[in-house]
């Protein structure tokens, strides 16, 4: 198959969407397809060939909050677009933004199958701009739909609660549950705790450094656990609140005072191997895979039962999950696998095992049968008709690049 997929910010790689992205892109070229990119300018990223670069757009007074969410928009350059979406199988968006409408506009116009993900959670966007409102976030899933889901038959669900979430706000598409899936690199690696964390209990957590993510939940834990001065927390991560957890932190009077780091893979999985506890505070979560990638290496992780988070349908019993927003509850279950070494290790050994159920090529090949499905089904039933505003932009689209439309 000819695949295109289509992201604005493919050239970041502090963006799990890029993450899973090239992930995909890479797994699928390796069973044969040929598989392009669209997507904005490399920055931190890694080139996957062939791509078709797209200028930055940049926003006036917003461009920094916006990079700072590991984010990018682009310009909509369709002349530079048209070529590749004509020759593919299927074109596949991962982001419900004026970019992945236009892609579906010219993609029509030359017979071709658009598929999308459904990777933008309406509570992560609403989190961060603190107006978390179950009403504003019932109009954000409304006007996805309308604006572009609607208009194509098959998503990618990387998790059935989003799938479920979509059925009950009217999507009616074929919603196809997949884990965006973790290589072959994250399992347990030989290493071993550097000196000065020899005699202390390893407590940390991986992701971006944003309010949704709750890292001050953590700090608040750690610092109330009966096992305080035996703690050292770690916390991994780049983002926006990077100022707000430090100064968090300097609020409690810590034994061994918490660590704000970053580290590479290889660094990082190196650490996973030898730490003795993980926790996932998130509120808001469609997969999590930072947290499947933590315990593929064998440590035991502790996650939040939020509603609006599917990373708790990871755990393997009670003391993996706490009740959201509650650190007491979380210092009670960090105290229990602190006093219980020989059961954390029977649960390493577990949740090792259950990681396997998410290898990447595993899903890919889950991916490849989603597209295969899509492309059938497109060719054996009726075109949409467009509506009046498709109409109007697809002309523009092809008046502008001297198409013959």
């Amino acid at each position: 198959m000819k695949i295109t997929f289509v992201l604005e910010c493919a050239g970041l790689m502090t963006n799990g969407t890029t993450a899973s992205c090239l992930r995909f892109a890479e797994q699928l070229k390796n069973l044969g397809h040929q598989v392009t990119i669209i997507g904005g300018p490399l920055n931190g990223g890694y080139l996957v060939k062939p791509y078709v670069v797209l200028d930055a757009f940049y926003f006036p007074f917003f461009e920094g909050i916006i990079r700072k969410e590991g984010f990018q928009f682009v310009k909509i350059q369709d002349e530079r677009m048209v070529e590749t979406i004509k020759n593919s199988d299927v074109v596949h968006f991962f982001l419900p933004f004026k970019l992945a409408d236009h892609v579906r506009l010219i993609a029509e116009k030359y017979n071709v199958p658009v598929t999308g993900a459904f990777h933008l959670q309406p509570d992560t966007i609403t989190s961060a701009i603190h107006i978390s409102l179950n009403f504003i976030n019932y109009i954000i899933y409304k006007s996805f739909n309308k604006y572009i889901y609607e208009k194509i038959d098959y998503v990618h669900c990387p998790s059935k609660m989003i799938a479920d979430k979509l059925k009950k706000y009217g999507y009616h598409n074929e919603l196809r549950v997949m884990s965006n899936g973790i290589s072959k690199f994250w399992h347990r690696v030989n290493s071993t705790k550097p000196e000065e964390f020899k005699d202390k209990f390893i407590v940390s957590m991986v992701g971006r450094l944003a309010g949704e993510k709750r890292q001050d939940l953590l700090i608040k834990a750690v610092a109330h656990s009966k096992h305080e001065k035996d703690i050292q927390l770690i916390l991994c991560g780049q983002g926006p609140n990077d100022k707000k957890i430090r100064k968090w932190i300097d609020k409690y009077n810590f034994t061994n005072k918490p660590i704000v780091t970053f580290k590479s893979q290889e660094d990082l999985r190196a650490f996973l191997s030898y730490i003795d506890l993980y926790v996932h505070c998130a509120d808001c979560e469609i997969e999590g895979l930072s947290c499947v990638e933590a315990f593929s290496c064998g440590v035991v992780p502790v996650i939040s039962n939020s509603k609006l988070s599917a990373t708790h349908g990871f755990a393997l019993c009670e003391e993996s999950k706490f009740k959201h927003g509650n650190y007491k509850d979380l210092a009670k279950k960090i105290d229990y696998w602190f006093e219980h070494p020989d059961i954390r290790k029977e649960y390493s050994k577990k949740y090792i095992e259950s990681s396997k159920d998410y290898a990447l090529d595993i899903q890919v090949e889950k991916f490849e049968e989603f597209f295969e499905d899509a492309i059938n089904y497109y060719n054996s039933h009726d075109r949409r008709e467009l509506s009046r505003r498709d109409k109007r932009i697809q002309k523009r689209i092809f008046s502008k690049i001297d198409e013959d439309f």
